[in-house]
Parts: C-alpha cells; sequence; structure tokens
C-alpha cells in the first residue's frame, strides 16, 4: 500500500500530465432521474433507463467486482494500483485488470495512468447514483413533488402554536428519543431550546381528535447567507396515532410550505432501521443521497444514517 502523501502527489502529477479533455470525459456521471424525468407512481421506466439500470447491477453480479469495488472505496489512500489490487484479492493481475475495465466501463471506477501504473479510484458519482438506481428501480420515486393525494380527512395539520402546543410537541419527542430510531439526541431540550431551532414559520402540529398527535419542523444547516434555502427537517408521530396518515398529512404540508417560503433544498438523516420513515419521506419526494457509515454514536454505538433530499422546482 502507498503512503497517503505519495499517492496524492502521483494523483497530482497524473492530472497536470495525462487528465486530458478526452480521459475526463471516461469519467462517467451516472444518470440520474432528474426532476424533467420524474414519472407519476405506477408508471415504467423508459426502455433506455432500464437498459443503464440493468447494466450497473448486472456488472456487481459477480463477488470479485464487488470485492474488488469494496477494496478500492476502503483503501486509506482512496486509490490503489492494479497489482495492488491482484495481491489483496487474489488474483491474476490480467483478471484484475479484466474486472477493473468493466467497472470503469460502467462508471463505478476511474483509472488514471501514472507512468508505468495504473490507478484505480471510486468515481464519486455512483455512490449517489447506484442507491438513487436503487430508489427508482425498487418504485420509491415519483414526480415531484410527489405529494400523497389519499390523505386522512381527520387529521388538520397547521402552524405550531408555540404558547400552547410546545408541551405536547416535547412529549411527542421525548417518545421518538426512547426508540433510539429517531434521532442521535439522547435528553430533551426545553420549549425555548427547540422553538430557536425552528425557521420561522416553518414548524406545523397534526391535530386528531383534537389532539396534537404529531409536529415537522425545519432547521437551517446554514447561518450563511448562500443556503438560506436549504434546511434540515424533522418529523415525529405520537406512538397512539401512527399508521393513522398523520405523517402522511405532515410531509404534505412541509414539503408544499417549505417550497411557498422559498426553500430549494430540504434534506433530512434517518436510521436504516426507521423503514416507516423512510418509505414516507420517499413518498413525498425525498431521494437516497447517501448512507453514512458509522457517522456517529448512540449510547456508545456506532450506528449508520441514510441521507435523503428533495429538491423543489426552484433549482
Amino acid at each position: 500500500m502507498l503512503p497517503c502523501e505519495t499517492v496524492s502527489t502521483r494523483i497530482d502529477e497524473c492530472k497536470e500530465k495525462f487528465v486530458t479533455e478526452a480521459q475526463t470525459a471516461e469519467r462517467r456521471m451516472l444518470p440520474m432521474l432528474q426532476p424533467d424525468e420524474s414519472r407519476p407512481a405506477g408508471a415504467g421506466l423508459s426502455a433506455g433507463q432500464a437498459s443503464d439500470y440493468a447494466e450497473w447491477f448486472g456488472v456487481l453480479a459477480d463477488p470479485t467486482r464487488v470485492r474488488l469495488l469494496h477494496a478500492v472505496s476502503t483503501s486509506p489512500a482512496g486509490s490503489m494500483r492494479v497489482g495492488e489490487l491482484a495481491t489483496a484479492l487474489g488474483i491474476s493481475q490480467s483478471t484484475c485488470s479484466h474486472h477493473v475495465e468493466l467497472l470503469k466501463k460502467v462508471g463505478f471506477v476511474v483509472v488514471d495512468k501514472v507512468g508505468t501504473a495504473s490507478l484505480v479510484s471510486v468515481n464519486a458519482a455512483c455512490c449517489t447514483g447506484l442507491p438513487h438506481a436503487a430508489d427508482v428501480v425498487m418504485g420509491t420515486l415519483s414526480a415531484q413533488p410527489c405529494c400523497p393525494t389519499d390523505l386522512p380527512a381527520d387529521v388538520t395539520v397547521r402552524p405550531v402554536d408555540t404558547a400552547h402546543d410546545m408541551a405536547t410537541v416535547l412529549d411527542i419527542y421525548a417518545e421518538g428519543l426512547a426508540t433510539r430510531n429517531a434521532t442521535f439526541e439522547t435528553t430533551v431540550p426545553t420549549a425555548e431550546q427547540l422553538r430557536a431551532r425552528w425557521l420561522p414559520g416553518l414548524a406545523w402540529a397534526a391535530e386528531l381528535d383534537g389532539q396534537v398527535v404529531g409536529w415537522t419542523a425545519v432547521t437551517p444547516v446554514s447561518t450563511r447567507d448562500c443556503y438560506a434555502g436549504v434546511g434540515e427537517t424533522s418529523v415525529y408521530v405520537t406512538e397512539a396515532a401512527r399508521a393513522r396518515g398523520v405523517g402522511k398529512a405532515l410531509l404534505h404540508t412541509q414539503v408544499n410550505e417549505a417550497d411557498a417560503a422559498g426553500m430549494w433544498t430540504l434534506q433530512t438523516s434517518i436510521f436504516p432501521e426507521n423503514r416507516a420513515s423512510l418509505a414516507l419521506h420517499h413518498s413525498a419526494g425525498y431521494r437516497t443521497l447517501a448512507v453514512r457509515t458509522r457517522i456517529a454514536q448512540l449510547d456508545g454505538v456506532w450506528r449508520d444514517t441514510v441521507l435523503l433530499e428533495r429538491r423543489s422546482d426552484r433549482c
């Protein structure tokens, strides 16, 4: 394994000496489903999209290529020579070169020539393109804003009344904390602390039978003006009201009101174990960007999160 400093130097040299327009063109972007290509729920994939996705998944049907891609993506140096890969995988260099070429063809890896050596690195686009492709194929993406139309008739969503709702909002938040599958937070904030996190006018409560049973809010991701339209979202529903469409009603209001307020990007991080929340957000136009492995600890245990994003028509 080459030291990180040596690899970085050689990659820089490679970029200066060998990266031409033709080589740049080889760094294939995995085609993403764009907003104007989004389909209503139930519509089929086009033949071209299906062909692309089948090619990606087909390449990964070989266990050696899966091992190769994993070895490169987890390399401390960020790249590996073909010879190093062959040794690590216990295969011949010619076999390794064959698998690298197939992965390069569909855009999973990039190969840079440095002298006589070939440095293999992961194409960053595949880190988002592949999860996105899985979402498309499995039917979890539909036309934006893809708000559900089958909203429950008995659930009302309105702005949070910070003078009267906060005690119930905090109780519902505490229920989420107790599941250990909703947030990394372990203590319930005060009403003032929670209210201070929210963007003005971007917090809503859901009522069922006259009682507040859930809430959603948008918090800023940065104090910089350039990110004024980017927000982090949260949704919490009391356990007694789950499976009643409360989350669906909250998400419908959240994305439409955020759009109207000029927000252009909503993002959220969800534990992969929280399948219901993942499905709920997909139904409201959020798409999977990445799985962030071992991103933080909860109760001393490293946990993964799924990063999702929803873009408005403004961007």
